[in-house]
């Protein structure tokens, strides 16, 4: 065989594996428990708006428990008017994902989980830094802070997990989270 052939047959497979790789490294960090079925996961939320708490487990032994959620779809819901909407798994998932990274066992401090788009309309015309099309309406977004947490840690952590957008809102003490496209502002 020439030899010129092999190694572009064996540059090609190098760039191919280096792709490979690469790919892998780019999956979202907490995608390995995604693959775990005997492990709880729990999460703990304290609304600031309504003054509500929930610590529970939301899955186990591979499946999300529908009571858990059915809570966490409440304590996460559009308090201006009481409009519940089922919140995206995955977003559970990723705050599960950043609790761990984070090594904490404190609550979720939420400013803003589901949002109805009426109110994502009067908040967008009131403000910069609400987005018209926000992930908020479809459940897949949450504004958040962790009480003893620097706010810049919890977004350096957020945004290491590569589970969707980070927004940094230092001036109002939050951090966006969602599991839209992997993205910072």
């Amino acid at each position: 065989m020439d030899n010129r052939i092999c190694k572009t047959r064996r540059g090609l497979l190098k760039a191919g594996m280096a792709f490979a790789l690469t790919g892998l490294a780019t999956r979202p960090a907490f995608a390995a428990f995604e693959q775990e079925k005997t492990m709880v996961r729990g999460l703990s939320f304290y609304n600031v708006h309504t003054g509500e708490s929930l610590k529970t487990d939301y899955w186990s032994e591979g499946t999300y428990l529908q009571e858990a959620l059915v809570d966490i779809n409440h304590i996460l819901r559009d308090y201006r008017n009481n409009q519940v909407l089922p919140i995206e798994p995955h977003l559970l998932d990723l705050l599960y994902g950043l609790r761990n990274t984070l090594d904490t066992t404190r609550p979720f401090q939420i400013i803003s989980g589901y949002r109805s788009p009426a109110t994502n309309a009067i908040l967008a015309a009131n403000s910069d830094g609400v987005a018209k099309g926000s992930l908020h309406m479809q459940a897949k977004a949450i504004d958040l802070y962790v009480e003893g947490v620097p706010l810049n840690e919890l977004r350096r952590a957020a945004i290491a997990l590569r589970g969707g957008g980070v927004g940094y809102y230092p001036d109002s003490n939050f951090v966006h989270v969602d599991v839209g496209r992997v993205r910072t502002w």
